[in-house]
């Protein structure tokens, strides 16, 4: 296909050449989207779903949407993520799972990178599957698709879900989305916008559910690693450091793997997500109260986040049902993460990817945010704040954090920005 003709290739892939300009430089640490180019996947009228969402304003595409795009071009991310074996099983056992959801159905992998998840559809009986990716590994992913055999069943289509055309009504949604901290790269906007324009009433929703927890962490080895060394290096005071020093490893959220033994209580759940419902206004800040008591006693240098997914059927989830407390339903806020767990574990239906400390690694490991100064903490002591976390004006990929906490009749206030 030549460059400025729209249209299928032999592949099945769609392509239209459009130039941006220069990004600004940005970090991301893994980062993923769905682009920018308008297609069409069928010469057919748009659906009257279709005709409404056009009619509707489409989220300008920014610098920082392209600087994202590319970052998930390099093969170095794609590789990560696939060999996070939790990840790519467990994602692998869903599709097997729900395959009576999948088979003869139509399905879209928001976000399909190298296009793994989309071909597990297809080997699962899928009808059709649009494979959709902004990120110029979709090149890549129609290759594969290509060298599969599979290109009668999967279309990859290289744009924003905000853009692209779909004119059909799909069964399934499959999307990877998760960032670090849940909901770092604000990913699942992106997922929501494709349940909204084009997921059959009923539809299923891979992975259905998900669940952001925090707990309050002791971790002396990385404090005495980061900040204790400058106190005598090789026989030298440079404690005049430590300022910087604390600064430079401690003002952004750090992305570390920790164990069970470092966490002081159970868990508290930040935000509850039900796919099948929630909006991309209620995930631009997230607002909530925690409290805690500290299980031992032990120096407190900070709050650890980690999350789960689910991946249920529609039909398993009633609007009055829901496997953890939320801060915004009528089940206790406060149920502790012994109780979630034991919840968790009695469901027979429930099939679950988590990154918790406890449990198998991932690349997501967990998110920490670290005081500057740590606080003694007795057992039985309670700790208690609040955290809000929303969308970073400056780019809504991005999460400032804002974490009030108060122990020992004292209280301090933690700001910073995920980038």
């Amino acid at each position: 296909m030549q460059p400025g003709n729209p249209g299928f290739g032999g592949n099945g892939y769609v392509h239209e050449p459009v130039v941006f300009g220069k990004p600004e430089k940005s970090r991301y640490r893994r980062g993923r989207g769905l682009g920018r180019h308008p297609f069409r996947a069928s010469s057919s009228s748009p659906s009257y779903l279709q005709q409404q969402y056009e009619e509707k304003a489409v989220p300008r595409c920014t610098e920082f949407d392209m600087a994202y795009f590319q970052s998930y071009s390099h093969v170095g991310i794609h590789e990560e993520m696939i060999k996070d074996n939790v990840r790519t099983e467990t994602y692998r056992a869903a599709i097997m799972r729900h395959q009576n959801y999948i088979a003869g159905k139509v399905v879209v992998d928001v976000g399909c990178g190298t296009g793994i998840l989309s071909i597990f559809c297809a080997l699962a009986g899928a009808k059709r599957v649009y494979a959709v990716d902004a990120s110029e590994i979709a090149v890549q992913a129609s290759e594969v698709v290509k060298a599969n055999n599979l290109t009668d069943k999967v279309i990859v289509l290289h744009g924003r879900v905000e853009d692209v055309n779909i004119e059909e009504e799909v069964d399934v949604i499959i999307s990877e989305w998760m960032g670090y901290m849940l909901l770092y790269e604000s990913m699942l906007g992106s997922v929501i916008t494709a349940r909204d324009r084009w997921l059959k009433a009923g539809g299923l929703i891979l992975p259905s559910h998900a669940t952001l927890y925090m707990a309050p962490v002791t971790h002396p080895d990385r404090y005495r690693e980061s900040i204790d060394f400058w106190r005598n290096v090789y026989g030298i005071d440079m404690s005049a450091m430590l300022p910087l020093a604390k600064q430079c490893a401690f003002e952004e959220p750090c992305v570390e793997t920790i164990t069970g033994e470092n966490v002081l209580t159970w868990p508290f759940v930040v935000k509850y997500v039900d796919c099948y419902t929630v909006t991309i206004k209620e995930l631009e800040s997230v607002t909530s109260k925690y409290r805690f008591e500290s299980m031992m006693r032990a120096p407190l240098h900070g709050f650890a986040f980690w999350f789960d997914v689910e991946f249920n059927g529609p039909a398993i989830f009633a609007s009055n049902h829901l496997p953890y407390p939320s801060q915004s339903s009528s089940a206790d806020p406060n149920l502790n993460g012994s109780d979630q767990r034991k919840k968790r574990a009695k469901s027979d239906e429930a099939l679950i990817l988590s990154t918790a400390p406890e449990d198998a690694p991932t690349h997501w490991q967990q998110t920490l945010i670290y005081f500057y100064d740590p606080i003694e903490v007795q057992q039985d002591q309670i700790i208690e704040g609040s955290i809000t976390i929303s969308q970073s004006k400056e780019n809504s990929r991005f999460l400032n954090i804002h974490l009030e906490y108060a122990s020992g009749g004292r209280s301090y206030v933690k700001e910073s920005v995920m980038r």
